[in-house]
């Protein structure tokens, strides 16, 4: 069932203006963390076992803890460049729900002495810029952000940056190249943000899911926290579920819910007479599920990643039995081998194989030993490279061919889908 703890007042659409957030209750956290200790509000964090909900899962509070003491000014940003095929909760938030962001974001600021924030917003979401930006201005008017705080002495500022288009510019280094005007090139780790990012200074990233939770933590405190979710994945998670399902949408579960209940209770099931066939469980990187195997996930990080899969930026995309697995993975590789930097030569040639031979089988032009050199080039292109953009393409093109492999098989020798039936470029 629904666990609305970020989610609560989306459908109040009062909740986008500051009159209608402070009239439920939005603010009041900040006026508590600001008399509170910055070292408390990250043991509180670190006690909730937060998890970064942008898709790697590390902890936030520790992550907190690996600013260096050196003096230098701190930076937070926020990663609101939601690219991963298949995930759109922080579009959801980020129109429904700006200040409770901002809020979020003005107490990690303020925990991890940071004077200045920027929330670094995908290109294509012009609305929820325009809204970011609004409640900016409307936050620095009530004195929510800028000099002294609620007289509190910490000073704020915050501003939001438009992206610049490229779903690289997801992956954090890449981002704060982007935002130091630069071009979105993803850079080698270490040194790592936290010690040395925007600006070569000591950098805090998070996702808006993240950031938007803290505020939620200090409410309730981390043990009310706890009491959702799993023992090492704590608390609640948005959910984009989209594909074959009845009531697609963004869903807030807690961490470790049957999958096959967040797709037949939440989601409504499939239509009628179709059959469930595959689940991307966290955004097009993630490898595939067979319909069996997914109706045994629960959605956490451990369940899945002793699956062989992810629980990544939490997209889950249902395939029904209407979908040709081929031509599925044909449209993944097409956006991996569009959306790599060519930075890496095994990210910017594997791209373009994968990207070739599966439009290859699907143009009628396949061969036998095709199916088999898929996972051969993906093996070849993992951790060999500055990011995960080549791992994001090598995973689902592994898994799509050990668990379809009929499929791909049948297109090579019949010159046409098992599922469609047609033969088509």
């Amino acid at each position: 069932m629904e666990t609305k703890l970020l989610s609560q007042h989306y459908d109040k659409p009062e909740y986008v203006s500051l009159k209608g957030y402070l009239n439920l209750g939005g603010y009041e956290v900040l006026k508590r963390a600001l008399k509170m200790e910055p070292k408390a509000i990250i043991d509180e964090v670190k006690a909730s076992g937060l998890r970064g909900r942008g898709g790697a899962g590390f902890p936030t509070g520790t992550k907190w803890t690996f600013l260096p003491e050196n003096g230098e000014p701190r930076y937070l940003l926020c990663n609101a460049d939601e690219g991963e095929p298949g995930t759109f909760k922080d579009r959801i938030m980020l129109e429904r729900a700006p200040h409770q962001l901002i809020e979020g974001m003005i107490i990690s600021a303020f925990a991890v002495k940071s004077a200045k924030s920027y929330i670094y917003v995908r290109g294509e979401y012009q609305m929820c810029i325009r809204k970011l930006e609004k409640a900016i201005r409307e936050a620095y008017d009530a004195g929510f952000l800028g000099k002294n705080i609620l007289g509190s002495g910490f000073t704020h500022d915050m501003d939001v940056y438009s992206g610049a288009g490229a779903y690289i510019c997801g992956e954090e280094t890449g981002m704060i190249s982007s935002l130091e005007g630069k071009k979105g090139q993803p850079k080698l780790k270490p040194p790592f943000p936290a010690v040395q990012g925007y600006l070569a200074k000591p950098t805090i990233v998070n996702n808006v899911e993240t950031l938007a939770a803290v505020s939620l933590i200090l409410r309730d405190g981390a043990a009310a926290y706890r009491k959702f979710g799993t023992e090492k994945s704590p608390g609640t998670k948005l959910f984009s579920v989209s594909g074959n399902v009845k009531k697609p949408g963004v869903y807030e579960v807690p961490l470790g819910y049957p999958l096959a209940d967040l797709i037949q209770v939440e989601c409504g099931g499939l239509d009628p007479g179709r059959r469930l066939k595959a689940v991307i469980p966290g955004g097009s990187s993630a490898p595939v599920l067979t319909a069996e195997e997914a109706m045994k996930a629960t959605m956490d990080y451990e369940c899945l990643q002793g699956m062989g899969t992810m629980l990544g930026s939490g997209a889950v995309i249902v395939i029904d039995d209407s979908n040709c697995m081929v031509d599925l993975l044909k449209v993944i590789m097409h956006f991996y081998h569009h959306e790599s930097c060519g930075q890496c030569t095994p990210c910017r040639e594997g791209t373009g194989w994968l990207h070739k031979i599966v439009h290859s089988i699907v143009s009628g032009e396949g061969r036998l030993q095709d199916v088999d050199l898929i996972p051969r080039v993906s093996r070849q292109m993992m951790g060999r490279t500055i990011c995960a953009l080549s791992d994001a393409a090598a995973m689902p093109a592994i898994s799509f061919v050990e668990k379809f492999r009929d499929e791909f098989e049948f297109f090579v020798r019949e010159g046409r889908s098992k599922v469609k039936g047609h033969l088509h470029a």
